[in-house]
Protein backbone atom coordinates (compact mmCIF):
# COMPACT_ATOMS: atom_id res chain seq x y z
CA UNK A 1 0.00 0.00 0.00
CA UNK A 2 1.46 3.05 -1.10
CA UNK A 3 1.75 5.76 1.42
CA UNK A 4 0.64 9.63 0.88
CA UNK A 5 0.26 12.56 2.83
CA UNK A 6 -3.54 13.63 0.48
CA UNK A 7 -5.16 10.11 1.58
CA UNK A 8 -4.79 7.40 4.28
CA UNK A 9 -6.44 4.63 2.75
CA UNK A 10 -4.97 2.73 6.39
CA UNK A 11 -6.93 4.55 8.38
CA UNK A 12 -10.71 5.10 5.99
CA UNK A 13 -10.38 0.95 6.14
CA UNK A 14 -9.85 1.31 9.74
CA UNK A 15 -12.90 3.39 10.68
CA UNK A 16 -15.13 1.44 8.56
CA UNK A 17 -14.08 -1.56 10.37
CA UNK A 18 -14.77 0.43 13.91
CA UNK A 19 -17.75 1.82 12.06
CA UNK A 20 -19.18 -2.34 11.89
CA UNK A 21 -18.41 -3.19 14.74
CA UNK A 22 -19.92 -0.04 16.47
CA UNK A 23 -23.37 -1.21 14.58
CA UNK A 24 -22.93 -4.49 15.62
CA UNK A 25 -22.92 -3.60 19.28
CA UNK A 26 -25.73 -1.03 19.14
CA UNK A 27 -27.14 -4.45 17.82
CA UNK A 28 -25.99 -6.55 20.50
CA UNK A 29 -26.94 -3.79 23.48
CA UNK A 30 -30.14 -3.67 21.91
CA UNK A 31 -31.14 -6.77 22.23
CA UNK A 32 -29.69 -7.61 25.58
CA UNK A 33 -32.03 -4.28 26.39
CA UNK A 34 -35.15 -5.59 25.01
CA UNK A 35 -34.52 -9.22 25.23
CA UNK A 36 -35.60 -9.56 21.62
CA UNK A 37 -33.69 -11.26 19.01
CA UNK A 38 -36.40 -10.09 16.49
CA UNK A 39 -38.54 -6.77 17.52
CA UNK A 40 -39.57 -5.39 14.44
CA UNK A 41 -40.00 -6.51 10.91
CA UNK A 42 -37.07 -4.94 9.66
CA UNK A 43 -35.05 -7.42 11.99
CA UNK A 44 -36.65 -10.64 10.15
CA UNK A 45 -39.57 -10.12 8.31
CA UNK A 46 -40.96 -13.55 8.05
CA UNK A 47 -40.28 -14.63 11.86
CA UNK A 48 -42.07 -11.35 13.25
CA UNK A 49 -45.05 -12.39 11.04
CA UNK A 50 -45.21 -15.57 12.21
CA UNK A 51 -44.79 -14.01 15.55
CA UNK A 52 -47.22 -11.80 15.13
CA UNK A 53 -50.19 -14.21 14.21
CA UNK A 54 -49.55 -16.40 17.00
CA UNK A 55 -49.91 -13.37 19.05
CA UNK A 56 -53.03 -12.89 17.69
CA UNK A 57 -53.95 -16.06 19.04
CA UNK A 58 -52.66 -15.60 22.53
CA UNK A 59 -54.77 -12.88 22.51
CA UNK A 60 -58.04 -14.38 21.22
CA UNK A 61 -57.30 -17.29 23.96
CA UNK A 62 -56.60 -14.71 26.49
CA UNK A 63 -60.50 -13.73 25.72
CA UNK A 64 -61.60 -17.97 25.20
CA UNK A 65 -60.00 -18.31 29.23
CA UNK A 66 -61.70 -14.87 30.46
CA UNK A 67 -64.74 -16.60 29.57
CA UNK A 68 -64.35 -19.80 30.99
CA UNK A 69 -63.09 -18.65 34.07
CA UNK A 70 -66.69 -16.82 34.29
CA UNK A 71 -68.10 -19.78 33.35
CA UNK A 72 -66.11 -21.50 36.52
CA UNK A 73 -66.99 -19.34 38.99
CA UNK A 74 -70.97 -19.41 37.72
CA UNK A 75 -70.58 -23.46 38.00
CA UNK A 76 -68.82 -23.34 41.66
CA UNK A 77 -71.70 -20.87 42.69
CA UNK A 78 -74.45 -23.14 41.24
CA UNK A 79 -73.36 -26.20 42.22
CA UNK A 80 -72.49 -25.25 45.95
CA UNK A 81 -75.99 -23.47 46.16
CA UNK A 82 -77.61 -26.99 44.99
CA UNK A 83 -75.65 -29.09 46.93
CA UNK A 84 -77.15 -26.80 49.58
CA UNK A 85 -80.74 -27.16 48.37
CA UNK A 86 -80.27 -30.62 48.20
CA UNK A 87 -79.48 -31.10 51.89
CA UNK A 88 -82.35 -28.59 52.90
CA UNK A 89 -84.81 -30.87 50.63
CA UNK A 90 -82.87 -34.06 52.57
CA UNK A 91 -83.65 -32.27 56.04
CA UNK A 92 -87.32 -31.57 54.88
CA UNK A 93 -88.24 -35.04 53.89
CA UNK A 94 -86.79 -36.22 57.44
CA UNK A 95 -89.33 -33.44 59.09
CA UNK A 96 -92.22 -34.95 56.76
CA UNK A 97 -91.60 -38.58 57.62
CA UNK A 98 -91.65 -37.73 61.53
CA UNK A 99 -95.18 -35.73 60.71
CA UNK A 100 -96.93 -38.71 59.10
CA UNK A 101 -96.69 -40.63 62.22
CA UNK A 102 -100.37 -40.97 63.27
CA UNK A 103 -99.55 -40.60 67.01
CA UNK A 104 -98.17 -37.37 66.48
CA UNK A 105 -100.09 -34.52 68.49
CA UNK A 106 -101.50 -31.55 66.96
CA UNK A 107 -98.59 -29.31 68.01
CA UNK A 108 -96.03 -31.72 67.42
CA UNK A 109 -97.15 -31.85 63.98
CA UNK A 110 -97.12 -27.36 64.46
CA UNK A 111 -93.86 -27.53 65.06
CA UNK A 112 -92.37 -29.81 62.00
CA UNK A 113 -94.53 -27.79 59.73
CA UNK A 114 -92.85 -24.36 61.58
CA UNK A 115 -89.48 -26.64 60.88
CA UNK A 116 -90.76 -27.78 57.51
CA UNK A 117 -91.83 -24.10 55.93
CA UNK A 118 -88.66 -22.58 57.38
CA UNK A 119 -86.88 -24.70 55.13
CA UNK A 120 -89.04 -24.03 52.65
CA UNK A 121 -88.00 -20.51 52.35
CA UNK A 122 -83.81 -20.99 52.97
CA UNK A 123 -84.83 -23.51 49.84
CA UNK A 124 -86.27 -20.14 47.78
CA UNK A 125 -83.56 -18.08 49.46
CA UNK A 126 -80.48 -19.86 48.64
CA UNK A 127 -81.92 -20.11 44.84
CA UNK A 128 -82.46 -16.48 45.04
CA UNK A 129 -78.68 -15.85 46.32
CA UNK A 130 -76.72 -18.29 43.49
CA UNK A 131 -75.54 -15.51 41.23
CA UNK A 132 -72.61 -14.61 39.75
CA UNK A 133 -72.13 -10.98 37.79
CA UNK A 134 -75.66 -10.74 37.64
CA UNK A 135 -76.58 -14.42 36.07
CA UNK A 136 -78.24 -16.96 38.57
CA UNK A 137 -79.11 -20.07 37.40
CA UNK A 138 -81.15 -21.85 39.82
CA UNK A 139 -84.04 -19.00 40.36
CA UNK A 140 -85.47 -19.47 36.86
CA UNK A 141 -84.42 -16.28 35.41
CA UNK A 142 -82.63 -18.12 32.77
CA UNK A 143 -84.41 -19.81 30.13
CA UNK A 144 -81.81 -21.02 27.51
CA UNK A 145 -78.51 -22.65 27.99
CA UNK A 146 -75.81 -20.23 28.86
CA UNK A 147 -73.27 -20.11 26.34
CA UNK A 148 -69.31 -19.67 26.66
CA UNK A 149 -66.80 -19.18 24.18
CA UNK A 150 -64.65 -22.38 23.64
CA UNK A 151 -62.24 -21.61 21.34
CA UNK A 152 -60.55 -18.57 18.90
CA UNK A 153 -63.17 -18.60 16.23
CA UNK A 154 -66.17 -17.88 18.86
CA UNK A 155 -67.98 -20.54 16.35
CA UNK A 156 -67.73 -23.21 19.38
CA UNK A 157 -69.20 -22.70 22.70
CA UNK A 158 -69.79 -24.77 26.13
CA UNK A 159 -73.22 -24.59 27.84
CA UNK A 160 -74.96 -24.18 31.59
CA UNK A 161 -78.06 -25.69 31.60
CA UNK A 162 -80.71 -23.17 33.66
CA UNK A 163 -82.51 -24.89 36.28
CA UNK A 164 -85.46 -24.27 38.55
CA UNK A 165 -84.45 -24.90 42.27
CA UNK A 166 -86.88 -21.82 43.59
CA UNK A 167 -90.09 -23.57 45.95
CA UNK A 168 -92.44 -23.22 43.37
CA UNK A 169 -90.03 -24.34 40.80
CA UNK A 170 -89.61 -27.58 43.21
CA UNK A 171 -93.35 -28.27 44.26
CA UNK A 172 -92.48 -27.41 47.78
CA UNK A 173 -94.72 -24.00 48.25
CA UNK A 174 -98.16 -25.38 48.24
CA UNK A 175 -97.60 -28.33 50.54
CA UNK A 176 -97.42 -28.54 54.59
CA UNK A 177 -97.41 -31.14 57.42
CA UNK A 178 -100.12 -29.91 59.49
CA UNK A 179 -102.13 -32.97 58.99
CA UNK A 180 -101.33 -37.03 58.77
CA UNK A 181 -102.85 -36.78 54.76
CA UNK A 182 -100.89 -33.32 54.15
CA UNK A 183 -97.70 -34.86 55.38
CA UNK A 184 -98.28 -37.73 53.29
CA UNK A 185 -98.47 -35.38 49.82
CA UNK A 186 -95.49 -33.73 50.83
CA UNK A 187 -93.41 -36.48 51.25
CA UNK A 188 -94.25 -37.30 47.87
CA UNK A 189 -93.36 -34.02 46.75
CA UNK A 190 -90.52 -34.08 48.25
CA UNK A 191 -89.22 -37.27 46.62
CA UNK A 192 -90.24 -35.80 43.56
CA UNK A 193 -88.07 -32.63 44.27
CA UNK A 194 -85.22 -34.06 45.51
CA UNK A 195 -84.79 -36.66 42.09
CA UNK A 196 -85.32 -33.61 40.13
CA UNK A 197 -82.15 -31.50 42.14
CA UNK A 198 -80.24 -34.12 42.02
CA UNK A 199 -80.81 -35.66 38.53
CA UNK A 200 -80.11 -31.78 37.68
CA UNK A 201 -77.08 -31.54 39.93
CA UNK A 202 -75.68 -34.85 38.29
CA UNK A 203 -75.89 -32.60 34.82
CA UNK A 204 -74.51 -29.09 36.17
CA UNK A 205 -71.73 -31.38 37.73
CA UNK A 206 -70.67 -32.97 34.25
CA UNK A 207 -71.10 -29.39 32.57
CA UNK A 208 -68.72 -27.66 35.26
CA UNK A 209 -65.80 -30.47 35.03
CA UNK A 210 -65.99 -30.10 31.30
CA UNK A 211 -65.92 -26.14 31.55
CA UNK A 212 -62.49 -27.24 33.79
CA UNK A 213 -60.91 -29.82 31.46
CA UNK A 214 -61.26 -27.10 28.86
CA UNK A 215 -60.03 -24.43 30.86
CA UNK A 216 -56.71 -26.56 31.52
CA UNK A 217 -56.35 -27.17 27.83
CA UNK A 218 -56.97 -23.79 26.88
CA UNK A 219 -54.44 -22.82 29.61
CA UNK A 220 -51.77 -25.25 28.16
CA UNK A 221 -52.43 -24.48 24.78
CA UNK A 222 -51.66 -20.59 26.11
CA UNK A 223 -48.28 -21.76 27.91
CA UNK A 224 -47.13 -23.41 24.25
CA UNK A 225 -47.91 -20.40 22.66
CA UNK A 226 -46.02 -18.23 24.79
CA UNK A 227 -43.02 -20.48 24.68
CA UNK A 228 -43.19 -20.93 20.62
CA UNK A 229 -43.29 -16.97 20.39
CA UNK A 230 -39.92 -16.92 23.08
CA UNK A 231 -38.23 -19.06 20.88
CA UNK A 232 -38.90 -17.20 17.77
CA UNK A 233 -38.26 -13.63 19.00
CA UNK A 234 -36.48 -14.11 22.74
CA UNK A 235 -32.80 -13.18 22.73
CA UNK A 236 -30.19 -15.54 24.31
CA UNK A 237 -28.86 -13.39 26.81
CA UNK A 238 -26.02 -15.25 27.93
CA UNK A 239 -25.05 -15.51 24.25
CA UNK A 240 -25.61 -11.73 23.75
CA UNK A 241 -23.68 -10.73 27.14
CA UNK A 242 -20.69 -13.09 24.96
CA UNK A 243 -21.12 -11.81 21.94
CA UNK A 244 -21.27 -8.08 23.41
CA UNK A 245 -17.67 -8.77 25.34
CA UNK A 246 -15.97 -9.86 22.15
CA UNK A 247 -17.50 -6.89 20.16
CA UNK A 248 -15.89 -4.36 23.41
CA UNK A 249 -12.65 -6.10 22.60
CA UNK A 250 -12.50 -5.81 18.65
CA UNK A 251 -13.61 -2.20 19.33
CA UNK A 252 -10.57 -1.58 21.53
CA UNK A 253 -8.16 -3.27 18.62
CA UNK A 254 -10.31 -0.90 16.44
CA UNK A 255 -9.91 2.13 17.96
CA UNK A 256 -5.95 1.24 18.36
CA UNK A 257 -5.59 0.33 14.40
CA UNK A 258 -7.30 3.52 13.32
CA UNK A 259 -5.03 5.35 16.02
CA UNK A 260 -1.89 3.83 14.44
CA UNK A 261 -3.18 4.51 11.12
CA UNK A 262 -3.78 8.30 11.54
CA UNK A 263 -0.22 8.43 12.68
CA UNK A 264 1.36 7.15 8.86
CA UNK A 265 1.58 11.05 7.51
CA UNK A 266 3.79 11.93 10.31
CA UNK A 267 5.93 9.16 9.79
CA UNK A 268 6.08 10.62 6.02
CA UNK A 269 7.08 13.92 7.17
CA UNK A 270 9.23 12.77 9.49
CA UNK A 271 11.45 11.60 6.55
CA UNK A 272 11.77 15.24 5.13
CA UNK A 273 12.93 16.25 8.85
CA UNK A 274 16.35 17.98 9.17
Amino acid sequence: MSNSVHSNASALVALQNLNQINDRMAATQNRISTGLKVEGAKDNSAVWAIAQNQRADLGALEAVKTSLDRATSLADVTLAAGEAISDLVIQMRQKAVAASDPSQTAESRAAYNDDFQALVRSVQQFADSASFDGVNLLDASEAAPLAFLANVDALDTITIDPQDFTDGGLGLDVVNLLTPAAAATALTAIDTALADVNSAMATLGAQAKQIETHNTFVTKLMDSLETGIGKLVDADLAKESARLQALQVQQQLGVQALSIANQAPQMILSLFRT
